[in-house]
C-alpha cells in the first residue's frame, strides 16, 4: 500500500507571515498523525524562512511515524541531522531565490560534494534519500553514492498544461521508478501532487510513498487538517 508523508512547512510559512506563534507547524504535525498519513516532511532552510530549529527539535519528540527532513548537502545541515536523528534525510538543491525547490538534485554533478555528507548520515543509522528527476543517469549515480532512496521529482509532470505532454512525464516517472527499484533503491515521488494528478501517480507499483504539502495544507484551510489528510489517503489507496 502507497505510504502518505505530508509536508507541514506552509503551516509554518502561515506563522512566518506574521512572525507570531501560530500557526504551529508541531499541531499540525500531530493531527496529520491522527488523520493516519504515514510520516511527516519539513524542509529545514537555510535561511530558516519557514521551518526552524525549533520546530525540528519538538517534532522528533512528538511524531510517532516517520519523520523526513529535507535538506541541503551542506556541513551545518549535517551536523543538525545527526544531533537530531531524524528517520530519513532526502538531500534536496537549495536556492535562496526560488519560492519552492525547482528541481531534482544534480547527483552527477555534485558526485564528489555529496560523498561525504551521504556518508556520514548513514554512518549515523539514518535513511538517505536524494531528490531528483526522474532520469537515468541521476539514479545511477545515486546508486553509487550508496543512497537508500530516490524521492522521483513529479513537478513537470504537474505543471504540464497538454496531454502529450502528461504522458510523456508520467512515462519518464514509469520508467525511472522501475529502474531504480531494479538497481535497489527505494522510490517515493513528490512535488506539485494534488488531488487531481495523484491517482496515476499512485498506480505505479514501484513508488512506495508519496510525498505531498502544499494541496493538502491548502485544502486543510478550507476543511481541516484530517478531513484533508484522510481525503488524500483514499484517493492514493
Amino acid at each position: 500500500m502507497t505510504r502518505l508523508g505530508v509536508n507541514v512547512d506552509h503551516v509554518a510559512t502561515i506563522r512566518e507571515a506574521r512572525k507570531g506563534r501560530e500557526p504551529d507547524p508541531v499541531a499540525a504535525a500531530v493531527l496529520v498523525d491522527m488523520a493516519g498519513a504515514d510520516g511527516i516532511v519539513i524542509h529545514l532552510r537555510e535561511d530558516r524562512r519557514h521551518i526552524n530549529d525549533r520546530d525540528l527539535s519538538i517534532m522528533r519528540e512528538v511524531v510517532k511515524t516517520h519523520l523526513n527532513l529535507e535538506m541541503a548537502a551542506t556541513e551545518e545541515m549535517v551536523k543538525k541531522a545527526i544531533t537530531v536523528l531524524p528517520d530519513m534525510v532526502t538531500l534536496v538543491p537549495e536556492r535562496r531565490q526560488e519560492l519552492t525547490t525547482e528541481g531534482g538534485l544534480d547527483v552527477q554533478a555534485n558526485f564528489d560534494y555529496l560523498e561525504n555528507p551521504i556518508a556520514t548520515l548513514r554512518a549515523n543509522n539514518i535513511v538517505v534519500s536524494l531528490f531528483i528527476d526522474p532520469d537515468i543517469y541521476q539514479i545511477k549515480a545515486a546508486t553509487r553514492l550508496g543512497a537508500d532512496y530516490v524521492e522521483l521529482h513529479t513537478g513537470n509532470y504537474a505543471n504540464a498544461d497538454d496531454l502529450n505532454t502528461v504522458m510523456d512525464e508520467l512515462e519518464k516517472i514509469k520508467s525511472s521508478a522501475v529502474a531504480a527499484a531494479k538497481l535497489g533503491l527505494g522510490v517515493s515521488a513528490g512535488h506539485g501532487l494534488n488531488y487531481q494528478n495523484v491517482i496515476d501517480i499512485a498506480k505505479i507499483p514501484q513508488i512506495e510513498e508519496l510525498n505531498i504539502g502544499h494541496s493538502i495544507i491548502s485544502r486543510a484551510v478550507m476543511i481541516g487538517m484530517e478531513q484533508a489528510v484522510r481525503d488524500m489517503l483514499r484517493l492514493i489507496r
